[in-house]
């Protein structure tokens, strides 16, 4: 049996990162994708003559080691593919109302453009160098 995700996407909003009580460093990120939009299960163009897309946000946690690489090196807009599993969660929220949630816990993020820091290009200073056309 087999749980494996990969997204190839752009980080929708910049890293966020707590420690639990315990010590472990919890780093999390969203990650837009897209796909071409569908009308009556056909493609279509939007009104620019582009095929119109339909994005869709994945919340990406990353632990540890990971975790503080994404936090030092990405940034809103950046690249990234996410190596991961798929994660569901159930909880009851104050109310007592039934609450599910989706994640993708991430074992590999490789980062497939720079990301940039308030306008400088340090923000990846010391980063692993990557392939640009």
């Amino acid at each position: 049996m087999t749980n494996l995700v990969i997204l190839v996407g752009r980080i929708a909003r910049d890293p966020e990162t707590r420690t639990t009580q315990g010590g472990t460093e919890i780093t999390q990120v969203s990650v837009v994708t897209d796909r071409p939009a569908r009308k009556d299960g056909k493609t279509y163009k939007d009104e620019n003559g582009y095929t119109a897309k339909d994005s869709e946000f994945h919340r990406v946690t990353c632990f540890n080691g990971l975790g503080q690489n994404v936090a030092k090196y990405c940034t809103k807009g950046q690249l990234v593919t996410v190596e991961g599993r798929i994660h569901y969660t159930q909880w009851e929220d104050q109310d007592g109302t039934k609450r599910y949630g989706c994640e993708i816990i991430a074992d590999k993020v490789d980062f497939l453009s720079k990301g940039r820091a308030n306008g400088s290009d340090t923000a990846n200073e010391g980063a692993p160098d990557i392939d640009e056309d």
